[in-house]
C-alpha cells in the first residue's frame, strides 16, 4: 500500500481494485467482478464503485488503496508510511483501520513509519533501524527495558510527546512518571488506579474505526479534565482502554471520584456520543456503548501490568449509552 495511495485518476474505484486481478490472473470478468464487489463491501465502499479517486475523501482513498492491496489475498502487506502528513485524528483512524482489517483478513502488516509513538498501539513487534543496521527488535515492553545508549536517547526523545488522539501521556512517559511517583512517594501513602475500557462493537462494525476513535477521544477528554485536576495521570493502553493512576487517593477516595466522573460522563459525555453517532447513522439507528471501570489499590511492589490485570477483574459498568427506535437513551 503506497504512501500516496497511487490510485489511477482515470479509473473508477472498481477498476482500480480490479487491476491486480486483471494483470496477474486469468480469471474471467464475472469472477473478478464478484471478488472486487466483495472487497468493496467489506471496506464499506460499495456505493463508491463507480466514482473516481478525485471524488473521494482522503480516508476513502486510503480504503480503496487497501482494498486493492487485499484483492489478491496476500499473506503480507507492506505499508509505506501510511500516516505521513496526516493530522492526529486521521493518523489514528488509519492505524485503527489497518489493525481492524489485519484481524479481519489475517494478513501480516509490515509498517514503515516515522510517526512514533503512534504505531506502538497496533504493533506486535518493533524493529528500530540506526545508521543502516537493526539495533533492536522485539515488543514495546522489551524496548523500554533494553539497555542501550541509542535506545535510551530514543526513548528520552519521546518524553514530551502525548498521545495525539486523546491528549493523554504516551506509554513511556506514563511508566516513567509512575516509577518516579513510586520512588518519591511518602511511606504509608495510599495510591489507587482506575482502568477505563470501552465496548462498542456494534457501533464500530456499523460506522468503521473512525467513530471508535472519536468515542475514545471523548472519554480521554473527560479523564484528562476531571481526574487530572486531582493529580491523576493517564495513558491509553490498547485500542479502547485508559489507565489512570491517582497518587493521592486511596480506593475509597477513588470510588468517590469515579462516581462524580461517571455522573458527568453519563449526563454530558454520552450525549455527545449520541449526537455524533446520530448525525452519521440516523436518529432511529440502534447501538450500545458501555464504559467500564475497575479500581484497585496500588502498593510499592506493583508494576503497571499487574495494576491492569487486577483492575480488569474489578471492572464494572459505570456509564452506558443505549439507543433504540426513536433515539431512546438510558
Amino acid at each position: 500500500m503506497f504512501q500516496n495511495n497511487a490510485l489511477f485518476d482515470s479509473m473508477t474505484v472498481f477498476d482500480n481494485v480490479a487491476l491486480p486481478l486483471r494483470q496477474t490472473t486469468k480469471l474471467g470478468s464475472k469472477v473478478i467482478a464478484e471478488k472486487v464487489m466483495t472487497r468493496l463491501r467489506q471496506a464499506e465502499l460499495a456505493d463508491a464503485a463507480g466514482k473516481y479517486p478525485a471524488e473521494l475523501s482522503g480516508g476513502m482513498q486510503k480504503r480503496v488503496a487497501l482494498a486493492r492491496a487485499l484483492i489478491t489475498d496476500p499473506k503480507v502487506i507492506l505499508f509505506d508510511e501510511p500516516t505521513t502528513g496526516q493530522d492526529p485524528v486521521r493518523r489514528n483512524v488509519i492505524l485503527s483501520m489497518i489493525a481492524e482489517y489485519r484481524r479481519k483478513f489475517g494478513f501480516t502488516a509490515v509498517l514503515i513509519s516515522h510517526d512514533i509513538p503512534d504505531v506502538y498501539f497496533i504493533s506486535d513487534r518493533i524493529v528500530l533501524l540506526w545508521e543502516g543496521k537493526i539495533e533492536f527488535q522485539g515488543s514495546y515492553r522489551e524496548l523500554t527495558e533494553f539497555n542501550h545508549p541509542m535506545i535510551n536517547e530514543f526513548l528520552e526523545s519521546l518524553e514530551g510527546l502525548q498521545d495525539g488522539l486523546t491528549g493523554l501521556l504516551s506509554k513511556q512517559v506514563f511508566r516513567s512518571r509512575y516509577q518516579i511517583t513510586q520512588t518519591r512517594g511518602q511511606p504509608g501513602r495510599s495510591m489507587s488506579g482506575i482502568l477505563f475500557s470501552l465496548e462498542f462493537e456494534q457501533l464500530s462494525e456499523t460506522l468503521g474505526p473512525s467513530v471508535a476513535i472519536e468515542v475514545l477521544t471523548i472519554l480521554g477528554d473527560y479523564v484528562n479534565r476531571e481526574l487530572g485536576a486531582v493529580g491523576g495521570f493517564s495513558a491509553r493502553y490498547g485500542r479502547g482502554e485508559i489507565l489512570t493512576v491517582l497518587p493521592y487517593a486511596n480506593v475509597e477516595e477513588a470510588e468517590d471520584l469515579l462516581r462524580e466522573f461517571s455522573r458527568d460522563l453519563q449526563e454530558e459525555g454520552l450525549s455527545k456520543i449520541h449526537a455524533l453517532t446520530g448525525a452519521k447513522m440516523g436518529i432511529d439507528a440502534c447501538f450500545e456503548i458501555h464504559v467500564y471501570a475497575g479500581i484497585v489499590g496500588i502498593t510499592r511492589n506493583d508494576d503497571v501490568n499487574s495494576i491492569i490485570e487486577r483492575a480488569m477483574t474489578e471492572r464494572r459498568i459505570v456509564a452506558r449509552h443505549v439507543c433504540g427506535m426513536g433515539g431512546d437513551r438510558k
